[in-house]
């Protein structure tokens, strides 16, 4: 029997399969011709990851309780369980699934905070912690073959000193809520409370119009006249939810936060593209008008083309690349949606990693939590926008990377706190630590605020002992150490003519 491995390449707007054969079993043929959600489906990896958070994560690092939230990821990996006879195509496929690395976060340093050396994080939304600490599991796992000989998630690569990922392995990537720019811009619907206006439904056909003509013109004063409730909400400083809390739910988004947009999480018709959406003139199929859309903090990158901010769903212009809002201090971080499209394309190992191995290292799926969401717009953010793309080395390419939702909440997302605090005094925020976890044998789990680890004085911050594991020069750290831990002779070529410059 054949045994294929799938590699896929997308070239312009072609996808091509290449398929290489080798003679062991048919799992890797299984995985090119089934849907991944024969071997799991969406709410068992977010209860997998929220079990992880609540029995792995200890307290330290976690939301107060009722007075703050937070955001959660992870990576997944899906391995079949060994021995299994595949004699029917309908027959569903017996998978192991692991938590390999998680995060937590919602912050980001602003541009003046921002240190050469490489000892700061600089972001720390959930997404980007999680995947970081996956980077600092690949290291362990290539330290486990190639120095110490042992079993790893890696095998021989035909080059020398490379390797690759075996070929019986996924990764799955989850978020509990939806990445932070062009993703998170997605239609409101009539029935919920509106920052803004509501205007025509006609969005979907033609999206970047002008809003105020679609207004009269004693409702467009009123939106746009500088006491409407519209302008004092867009007033409030960053990091301040531009929002009211009605009935014990909290409406529009938080500036300076990753968490956006109206939080009822539990509107279907969210999940509708636009072209449903126009078919049906701009109904539901519960009869609500998407009249706006939720909002994301993040800003268009400087010099490039911005948005409307007109009232109403030609607020935001989509596909543009966006960095994350800060407290005054603009940051230089790009948003959660344009790092996943980039991973899409690139891969997760980071360039370090890419002198050991011969293949980038992708997700094969993404999952998101119960949340505002919309499957059209993470396919817009994630994959179409991309499509353009090219020059890129051999190897590297725009995945069709599944994009699937889970109905399941996260417990500390800003939703259901909020939704347990009721009528609690004092204000929700988003907690100012971040949690970075790797399914590694030493010191697996990292505290930071603020980029370095939590409880760090200023005396502290240049020590050693002020450096997140996640942090650049420690993950360059680890790879010297790995480096150091091989013979010369079985380093990868790439290396060769820096080995001086890496070993100093």
């Amino acid at each position: 029997m054949l045994h294929l491995r799938e590699s896929t390449f997308l070239l312009a707007s072609n996808v091509f399969l290449a398929l290489t054969v080798c003679d062991t079993c048919l799992w890797c043929n299984f995985r090119a011709s089934t849907p991944a959600q024969t071997m799991w489906t969406a709410d068992e990896i977010a209860r997998l990851c929220y079990e992880h958070y609540r029995i792995s994560l200890p307290k330290q690092g976690k939301p107060e309780p009722n007075r703050e939230w937070t955001l959660l990821a992870a990576v997944v990996k899906i391995q079949p369980i060994a021995n299994q006879t595949w004699d029917s195509p309908d027959k569903l496929v017996q998978v192991t699934k692991e938590v390999v690395s998680m995060g937590t976060g919602t912050k980001c340093i602003g541009r003046s905070k921002m240190r050469k050396n490489g000892d700061i994080l600089n972001d720390s939304h959930a997404e980007v912690i999680a995947k970081r600490s996956f980077q600092r599991y690949l290291l362990h796992q290539l330290h486990l073959v190639a120095a110490l000989k042992q079993d790893s998630i890696f095998v021989p690569g035909t080059q020398r000193g490379l390797w690759k990922l075996r070929p019986d392995l996924l990764f799955v990537f989850f978020s509990s809520h939806t990445p932070c720019g062009d993703a998170s811009i997605i239609p409101m619907l009539e029935c919920e409370d509106q920052p803004c206006c509501p205007v025509r439904t006609d969005w979907a056909n033609n999206p970047s119009v002008e809003a105020s003509g679609n207004l009269k013109p004693e409702n467009k004063r009123k939106c746009e006249g500088p006491d409407s409730p519209v302008i004092k909400k867009m007033r409030l400083e960053p990091g301040i939810s531009a929002t009211e809390v009605t009935n014990g739910v909290a409406h529009h988004q938080s500036f300076g936060n990753q968490e956006s947009g109206p939080i009822p999480p539990n509107v279907s018709s969210s999940n509708l593209t636009s072209g449903e959406l126009a078919a049906v003139t701009g109904m539901t199929p519960g009869g609500a008008r998407v009249v706006d859309v939720h909002r994301t903090g993040a800003k268009c990158v400087p010099g490039e083309a911005g948005d409307s901010r007109m009232p109403g769903v030609a607020y935001h212009l989509v596909g543009l690349l966006r960095v994350k809002p800060g407290r005054g201090d603009r940051t230089c971080s790009m948003s959660c949606s344009d790092k996943l499209a980039r991973w899409n394309i690139l891969g997760c190992q980071g360039a370090l990693l890419m002198h050991f191995i011969e293949e980038p290292i992708y997700l094969s799926a993404i999952v998101i939590g119960k949340c505002p969401y919309s499957q059209e717009a993470m396919q817009r953010a994630l994959i179409r926008r991309c499509q353009n793309v090219s020059a890129l080395p051999k190897g590297f390419g725009v995945q069709e990377v599944k994009i699937q939702q889970s109905d399941l909440l996260f417990e500390q997302s800003r939703c259901a706190v909020q939704a347990k605090r009721a009528d609690s005094a004092g204000r929700l925020v988003p907690c100012g630590a971040a949690i970075s976890w790797s399914a590694v044998p030493e010191q697996p789990l990292d505290v930071t605020a603020n980029g370095f680890p939590q409880g760090a004085t200023k005396k502290e911050i240049r020590s050693l002992q002020a450096r997140s594991r996640i942090s650049k020069v420690e993950l360059f750290r680890s790879f010297q150490k790995l480096l150091s831990s091989i013979s010369e002779d079985k380093w990868p070529d790439s290396l060769s003519a820096i080995v001086n410059a890496l070993l100093s």
